[in-house]
């Protein structure tokens, strides 16, 4: 499902009065027990529980789920509904579906054994000791229908789980539900933000996930994602698979099981250039500047950190990050200078009429269109849009100077529907100048505006006839 479809899902779903959204809620599920349409049902009953619930509430175990209770060591890797996930991910809407086939058939009697013990428990070590029994029983579970996919039992599987993403997903839950002692003491041995990922913490890290339980394929994507959490630019993470391999060759790089370092970085960059994509479609442009940051340092970095070819896998995919980058802004960079001219543009005086009107909104929307071409010029030399940004951002410094001059002139005009319609124009031009070129212009511009008034034109005075000299 598109972007703009969960958006609208949710307007309707948020619309809909708490009592409406409680038997949905219910009935969705109802159906989920029943396995009718796991999916679909899983996926609204996730966008419901996003509304109803307060955030953290949505993000925090609850003391009296037990579901939540024995997932709770895969909340750091669990990201919202998305097409595509990376290693180290987990969907959320796919917990639901396999807590309902543990307890169905994966591991009936220890779910049983597991909400009685709950049930009886008054202490927290005795809840503790119920919630890791039952992780086990889940983890060994997994591990056997896994077990039954690689044997050639895929069909049948899937019919149990549910959607293939279910099915993708239940093997890292498993992974990571048998590893978890392990994850929550790197988790508190990591460094907190790490500015920069230098020599002296990629040496720590690398010694701190240099344990068996951590260094399983399965695992090891889990246990960088936690650091990659902690990093101020989570691209860096690719120092880590260089320094194991002792090289900056890809080759080298992706012989080592931490060449996923590198697949996971890229992914994430993928991600941002899409959230890109879809912000401009949009018109939203609050978080362009950060995308753009992120685009612009993780494509640098990779391509400066390592020797990537041209024709790799990794290579093409940096390639297809750049060229989607590259068209999302060209069309919405080419058009910025029309809609200014349109705003500016100065016709004939007869054509102006009461009903000319300049749209502060519009204007508002152009204005971020501006700093927008201006922000792209700052990275466009990895974004491969450094001709189109230059020739835009000089076209829109040459427009505005000169339509703004020029409006101030038209400002002298003594016909009053004229001058109310130029000042319209003169405060979206003094809007775009403060964008271009700084407040201290626009402050000048404003005042040469205020100063210009009309010019009132005398009548020309009849000429008197010459004196006649007198005859004679």
């Amino acid at each position: 499902m598109s972007q703009s479809s969960i958006e609208r899902l949710r307007d309707y779903l948020g619309q809909l009065p708490p009592k409406a959204q409680a038997l949905l809620m219910r009935e969705f599920e109802r159906a989920i027990e029943r396995g009718e349409d796991v999916a679909v049902a899983g996926f609204v009953l996730e966008q419901l529980r996003m509304i109803v619930r307060a955030p953290t509430e949505d993000m925090t175990p609850r003391a009296d789920d037990p579901m939540r209770r024995v997932f709770r060591p895969l909340e750091p890797f669990l990201v919202e509904s998305i097409p595509h996930i990376r290693p180290g991910q987990i969907r959320r809407s796919s917990l639901a579906p396999i807590w309902i086939w543990l307890g169905r058939e994966g591991a009936p009697d220890a779910v049983l054994a597991y909400e009685a013990a709950l049930a009886q428990a008054s202490a927290a070590p005795d809840i503790n000791a119920a919630v890791r029994t039952m992780q086990a029983a889940a983890s060994e579970a997994i591990a056997n229908v896994t077990g039954a996919l690689s044997s050639g039992e895929r069909q049948r599987t899937l019919g149990r789980l549910g959607a293939p993403s279910v099915v993708d997903d239940i093997a890292p839950i498993g992974a990571v539900l048998a590893a978890s002692d392990s994850l929550e003491k790197l988790n508190n041995k990591l460094t907190g933000h790490i500015r920069v990922f230098a020599d002296s913490h990629i040496t720590s890290t690398i010694a701190a996930l240099n344990i068996p339980p951590l260094q399983t394929p399965q695992v090891l994507p889990f246990a960088i994602s936690l650091v990659m959490q902690r990093l101020a630019s989570p691209w860096q993470i690719v120092r880590l698979g260089i320094a194991v391999a002792a090289s900056d060759d890809e080759i080298r790089v992706a012989g080592t099981p931490f060449g996923v370092t590198v697949t996971m970085a890229i992914h994430d960059l993928s991600r941002v250039a899409a959230e890109l994509r879809n912000d401009i479609k949009r018109g939203q442009f609050q978080d362009t500047s950060n995308h753009l940051k992120t685009l612009h340092d993780g494509v640098r970095g990779l391509r400066t950190e390592l020797d990537i070819r041209s024709d790799s896998a990794w290579g093409k995919q940096l390639a297809a990050i750049r060229s989607e980058i590259s068209n999302s802004l060209q069309s919405e960079i080419d058009s910025v200078p029309g809609r200014v001219r349109r705003l500016l543009r100065q016709g004939p005086d007869k054509d102006v009429t009461t009903a000319n009107r300049i749209d502060p909104v519009d204007v508002e929307e152009t204005a971020a269109l501006i700093d927008f071409v201006a922000m792209c010029r700052n990275y466009a030399s990895e974004l491969a849009i450094n001709e189109v940004s230059l020739r835009a951002h000089t076209e829109l410094q040459h427009y505005v100077e000169k339509a703004t001059e020029t409006l101030v002139e038209s400002l002298r005009t003594t016909d009053q529907r004229v001058r109310t319609f130029r000042l319209m124009q003169m405060k979206a031009a003094i809007r775009f100048c403060e964008v271009m070129f700084g407040p201290d212009y626009a402050s000048l511009m404003s005042k040469a505006a205020e100063m210009a008034r009309p010019v009132e034109r005398k009548a020309a005075e009849p000429t008197k006839p010459a004196k006649q000299p007198r005859a004679g």
